[in-house]
């Protein structure tokens, strides 16, 4: 029998808490604005990870860091910030049976960004689990 590898494992982990990111964020943002809900959330994580990241001993010196590494990384926030605040806000007006799914075309959109801008090539059985993906979420955001 063979084992899941690593990142299959981490990557389920991660799927179940962002299912549980979105139906907790759907009553949390009942009553305060979108971008207020955000913040919160984001000072959570914040405290989250200033205790786990000495406690590990991960810690490092930002001034020891790339700039590369630096730059790219403070890209990704930006556009976790603005994904995190567009998310919020779907929640606030829509369904989280509508919001997550459309949300999820995320994957679909990764992989063809990781064609574009890092040459990576997803196999034919690759592209077919990214059609049904990008199938799938126009089948459950089509209004009915």
């Amino acid at each position: 029998m063979t084992s899941f590898p690593a990142w299959a494992i981490w990557a389920l982990l991660s799927a179940v808490f962002a299912a549980l990111t979105a139906v907790l964020a759907k009553v949390g943002v009942q009553g305060i604005s979108a971008d207020y809900a955000t913040l919160v959330r984001t000072v959570v994580i914040l405290c989250l990870l200033a205790l786990l990241v000495p406690l590990s001993g991960q810690w490092l010196d930002p001034r020891s860091l790339p700039a590369r590494s630096l730059l790219f990384l403070a890209l990704s926030g930006l556009a976790t910030g603005a994904s995190w605040l567009c998310y919020y806000r779907a929640l606030q007006l829509g369904e989280v049976a509508q919001v997550a799914p459309v949300d999820k075309l995320s994957v679909v959109l990764a992989a063809l960004f990781a064609v574009a801008f890092l040459g990576e090539r997803p196999s034919p059985r690759d592209w077919l689990g990214l059609a049904l993906v990008g199938g799938g979420v126009l089948v459950l955001a089509w209004r009915r």
